[in-house]
């Protein structure tokens, strides 16, 4: 589980929804999102607003929702996006605190602590926020403890038992042995080994067949497939081939 506390998550969602309205704002509603390429922007507006809704009710109800479809949100006129989306972040977190951080609640992944929901939006929000950023031309930018937290929790639901039924072609990601290792900048990285039961990691010095370096949001982004492997603000060594099929197996 993360190592950043609730208050720590409600200010990060704070964070990048303001971030994310930000880069949205004067945006031309129809123009396409080059890394979500079947939505226009409003649609991705209307994905953050509406998801964090989502989370809400479903907090509310303490039962499974209908996932609800992004084309069909009502983020209203682009002036009235960024008070739209603070709304409804604010809903979230208010449905965090009345439930409880730590009550157990329903998840796709199975039983989790309520604040699952809070990290699980923060963490979508985030990189939905550079999708608005390359869409615009607006500003992108994530604090180092966010940026972490996205990578740590993407390995965890690749790891959680029912990933695999949840997504079946991580069955892929099984190998002998092979290691995968994320080196941010400063401190220490993470280290992805692949067996044949399945997968795990472990966080600590990185030693592996195959680095991906560089500053912790852009190796993020890289991780959530947003960065190409040869932008010149990240660099491999090793073993490419076993870090882009890793890549193009993981998202969930």
């Amino acid at each position: 589980m993360t190592t950043l506390d609730t208050a720590r998550l409600a200010e990060g969602l704070r964070e990048q929804t303001a971030g994310f309205a930000r880069a949205a704002a004067g945006g031309d509603p129809g123009a396409r999102v080059p890394t979500c390429p079947d939505w226009p922007l409003r649609t991705l507006v209307g994905h953050i607003g509406q998801a964090h809704r989502y989370a809400a009710e479903v907090l509310r109800k303490g039962e499974p929702q209908p996932v609800p479809d992004p084309r069909q949100a009502a983020p209203g006129a682009p002036d009235r996006w960024a008070a739209w989306l603070r709304d409804g972040a604010e809903e979230l977190i208010g449905a965090v605190q009345e439930a409880g951080a730590d009550t157990e609640v329903w998840t796709f992944l199975g039983p989790r602590p309520a604040a699952f929901w809070l990290r699980r939006m923060l963490n979508d929000t985030a990189v939905h926020h550079y999708d608005a950023a390359v869409t615009t031309g607006g500003g992108f930018g994530i604090a180092d403890d966010l940026a972490a937290d996205v990578i740590v929790e993407g390995l965890e639901m690749l790891v959680s038992p029912g990933a695999e039924a949840l997504k079946p072609q991580l069955v892929e990601l099984r190998g002998n042995g092979e290691r995968l290792g994320l080196q941010p900048r400063q401190g220490d990285g993470w280290v992805i080994i692949r067996s044949p039961e399945g997968m795990w990691w472990e966080h600590g010095p990185v030693e592996a067949d195959v680095v991906l370096s560089g500053a912790v949001a852009y190796v993020m982004l890289v991780c959530n497939r947003r960065l190409p492997l040869d932008d010149d603000r990240v660099t491999v060594t090793g073993d490419r081939a076993l870090l882009e099929h890793w890549l193009a197996h993981m998202a969930i």
